[in-house]
């Protein structure tokens, strides 16, 4: 398991984890908060990994957090 943070464009910031279950696919988990208050949480996956770098495997799951809390709110 990989730890992650960040903040999304819409204020919240989350903290979560990812690990690669398969050589071309990664599974991760977010919990949100704002102001320390907890608003949430979500999980993901994404597929077809094979070949990308550790890095952007990263910003790949940066991003897919994002994108998920961003569309439900």
């Amino acid at each position: 398991m990989t730890n992650i943070s960040g903040k999304t464009t819409n204020g919240f910031t989350y903290e979560g984890e990812y690990e690669l279950i398969h050589a071309d696919r990664v599974r991760w988990s977010a919990t949100y908060r704002r102001d320390g208050i907890f608003f949430g949480m979500r999980h993901g996956g994404i597929n077809e990994l094979l070949g990308v770098s550790p890095g952007d495997v990263q910003q790949g799951v940066m991003d897919d957090i994002e994108f998920t809390w961003t569309q439900a709110c």
